[in-house]
């Protein structure tokens, strides 16, 4: 079966239609989301729509901000917050599709896993918050606690980087195995990127294709400049989150 992995959508309807689209022309059979669908972006109701029929979704530390008080966020970062949940709150006149939204957001777990797989929004020792980024390679303690809690193989996204962290404390980004990586032996966590934000220098959505023992990480184009005319159009989101975008950081 060929699987979709995404996440970290952030409310970026165009860059998660785009990804779709994409996809569904890869043949792809199943979707699995790693959380953070709202948060950031202006089209917070539209992604968790497009999403919340996915049949694995795991919790994203923005999406659990959106329910509940903010812990640990930037300023911009808690204004956005705030302003995606009064939008979905207030936004749709239809009440029980508002209530629909917000349940689904409450019934997400933190982690899924299947057998050899693992499937979390930040890592395997705390699945909503920790950041696993590719300088971490030099913490040995950190990494070893990590790889130790992980069955096999762990897809997790939250740095917005995509790449491979090996067993033996190395980083493989996307370009350096030339966007496909194959599944041994040994243990290995994959970071699948960004759909609606990314932060590696490049503004293309980001997301993997899984099938069997094989992995292939996609970017894929979509019309920034609409997403970021929407966001410079809501006060409560700072200007910078639609700057961002144009450079993928």
């Amino acid at each position: 079966m060929k699987r979709a992995i995404l996440s970290d959508i952030h409310g970026n309807w165009e860059a998660l239609k785009a990804v779709l689209d994409d996809a569904q022309a890869q043949g792809v059979e199943q979707f699995v989301c790693l959380g953070d669908i709202v948060g950031y972006g202006p089209n917070p109701a539209e992604c968790i729509d497009a999403v919340r029929n996915f049949p694995v979704i795991v919790l994203g530390n923005h999406d659990q901000a959106a329910l509940f008080d903010p812990e640990g966020f930037s300023s911009g970062a808690e204004r956005a917050i705030f302003w995606t949940r009064r939008h979905l709150e207030t936004a749709d006149p239809d009440p029980q599709r508002t209530r629909s939204r917000l349940e689904f957001l409450c019934r997400l777990p933190r982690c899924h896993i299947e057998h050899r797989f693992l499937f979390v929004h930040g890592s395997a020792r705390n699945p909503l918050n920790e950041y696993v980024f590719p300088e971490d390679i030099y913490n040995a303690r950190k990494i070893e606690k990590i790889f130790a809690l992980i069955p096999q193989y762990c897809f997790q996204g939250h740095t917005h980087v995509p790449g491979v962290f090996t067993h033996d404390s190395r980083f493989l980004s996307p370009c350096e195995i030339q966007y496909h990586y194959v599944l041994g032996n040994e243990k290995v966590m994959i970071n699948v990127g960004s759909v609606g934000q990314p932060r590696d220098g490049d503004y293309r959505a980001s997301y993997l294709i899984l099938e069997d023992n094989q992995v292939w990480f996609r970017r894929v184009d979509y019309p920034v400049e609409v997403t970021v005319r929407k966001i410079y159009a809501i006060p409560e989101l700072d200007n910078y989150l639609g700057d961002r975008l144009r450079e993928g950081r």
